[in-house]
Parts: structure tokens; sequence; C-alpha cells
């Protein structure tokens, strides 16, 4: 009952209306503080901006000794680690690496690619691109890519991170913005667009 007094006074309701305004000020402000940070990044990367290509080596002949691997992680089944190495998600070693001597495991696989570099499965796609011989396809690539694009692929540190990159976010593999061009075909790294399937 008191409670309901209270909340009918004007000087209540101002206070609450006060509050909330402040903080919706605060909210907003410090978002678009984060906005022009992002944005700001983004300028200051210079356009000489050159991505580290991986450097091939055997395993068993490399002073390299690798701690941990990054990967592809979202494989339901398959896993890409940055070293080209497609692995059943079993064959994961506890440093994030596939298991080379596993039976799943294999180095640079383009199973379920076409000659256009768009495969099947995204695993595949990643693997393929990493073959050391797709440099100068990707080197084109970042140096044809749209303004938009740019921004994206600058934020690329490494050949790994580049071919996820390209082979989940691929324009063209997409007509219309909601159908794929080929949907047995959809992840890309290459240059040309999926073939259009007829409907």
């Amino acid at each position: 009952m008191v409670f309901r007094r209270l909340l009918r006074k004007r000087w209540v309701l101002g206070v609450v209306f006060g509050l909330s305004l402040i903080y919706f000020l605060n909210s907003t402000l410090k978002q678009e503080e984060r906005t022009i940070h992002d944005r700001t990044l983004l300028e200051v990367r210079d356009s000489d901006h050159h991505i580290q290509w991986k450097v091939q080596f055997i395993l068993g002949n490399s002073s390299r000794q690798i701690s941990q691997c990054r990967n592809s992680i979202q494989g339901k089944i398959l896993l890409t680690d940055e070293l080209g190495y497609v692995c059943e998600r079993k064959d994961l070693l506890v440093n994030g690496c596939c298991n080379v001597n596993a039976p799943s495991s294999s180095q640079y696989v383009c199973k379920s690619c076409l000659a256009n570099g768009c495969c099947s499965v995204y695993e595949y796609c990643v693997s393929c691109c990493l073959q050391p011989d797709k440099q100068p396809l990707l080197e084109r690539f970042l140096n044809r890519a749209a303004e938009g694009l740019q921004n994206l692929f600058t934020a690329v540190e490494d050949h790994f991170e580049l071919c996820l990159a390209k082979c989940r976010t691929s324009s063209q593999s997409v007509q219309h913005e909601n159908t794929y061009r080929n949907p047995q075909a959809k992840y890309c790294y290459g240059e040309s667009p999926p073939e259009l399937l007829p409907i």
C-alpha cells in the first residue's frame, strides 16, 4: 500500500525517469565510442598490410615445435588445423592440432572441391586453401578486393585466418542474397563463383 502511494508521487516518477534517461544516454555513448574505436582500428591499418603466409615445412624435419594449433572449431565431425590437416573431431589432440598419425588425418585435402575452388565441405575448403601453391591466387584476391571487403580481410593476420574467412564468407556463392548458386559447392576460396545450377 505504501509502495503504491510512493509510486503515485510525481517526484518519484521524475527520479525514475531521470535515472532511466541517464542510463540510456550512458549506454548509447559507450556504444558510439566502441563503434568509433573499431572504425579507427580499420582505418589505421595501412594499405600495404601484408598477411603472414604459412611456410611449408615437414613436421619430422622442422626445428619449429608446434605447441598449440588453431583449428576450424565449428565442424561437428571434421576439423581443419592451421597446418592444413583435416581430421575427425575424435582425432584432435589437446593442443588443437590434428593427430597426424590417425587414419582420418590428411593434409591439404581437396576431396569435395571443384576446379573453381568451391567445395561442398567447409573443412576441405580451408584445408585446400592452405596449400602453399594457393598463395598467388589469394594474393590476387586481396589485391582486387572491394573496399568493403578490404576492411574485412585486412583484419586477417595470416594464411589460416584468410582461408577461414574466405571459405566462410563468399558472397559469390549466393544469388539474390538468399539462395546458393550451387548448394553442393557453397564454400569457396577461388576467384570464380560457383556455377549457377538451374532450379
